[in-house]
């Protein structure tokens, strides 16, 4: 796979703007009902910037293929949310490479565990993250699109 960049973006961006529209759109699709983000736990991105949040962009010459950010839970623990990866690059290794790079961020920002939530037909998703370390816990938040929540202990690398 060509190099991939992952850059720190402001969650107005326009990047970051197409990259929440395409992933609403799959959503609005594969989800039995359809998406409205304003219905969601994050129906925004302001709180996913720093100091306590991230949210980044992943791009391929130049264009953007990814996304995915956290914000503040808790003080020990960052809610992971938006992670979407353009489906003519799945299958190559970008969403374990972007899932990392949170990871990371938020270990050094301080948190101690991520936690997610994921929708049943995201099947790939849900495959992702277990693979990765997470374990299913019991429902922490009341996200309505939600069907499996996940989290996982950080560790340093």
């Amino acid at each position: 796979m060509a190099a991939i960049r992952l850059v720190d973006a402001a969650p107005a961006s326009a990047d970051a703007a197409y990259c929440l529209e395409r992933y609403f759109e799959e959503l609005g699709a594969r989800f039995d009902g359809g998406f409205d983000p304003r219905l969601s736990e994050a129906p925004t991105l302001d709180e996913f910037a720093p100091p306590g949040g991230v949210f980044v962009l992943a791009y391929l010459k130049r264009r953007p293929v990814g996304c995915g950010g956290f914000k503040r839970r808790t003080k020990d623990t960052a809610y992971l949310k938006r992670m979407w990866v353009d489906s003519g690059e799945r299958g190559r290794g970008l969403g374990r490479t972007l899932l990392d790079e949170l990871e990371q961020r938020a270990f050094r920002l301080g948190y101690r565990k991520v936690c997610l939530d994921t929708h049943r037909s995201l099947a790939e998703a849900q495959h992702l993250y277990r693979s990765g370390g997470y374990v299913e816990v019991a429902p922490f938040n009341a996200e309505r699109y939600a069907d499996h929540w996940f989290e996982k202990t950080l560790a340093p690398r």
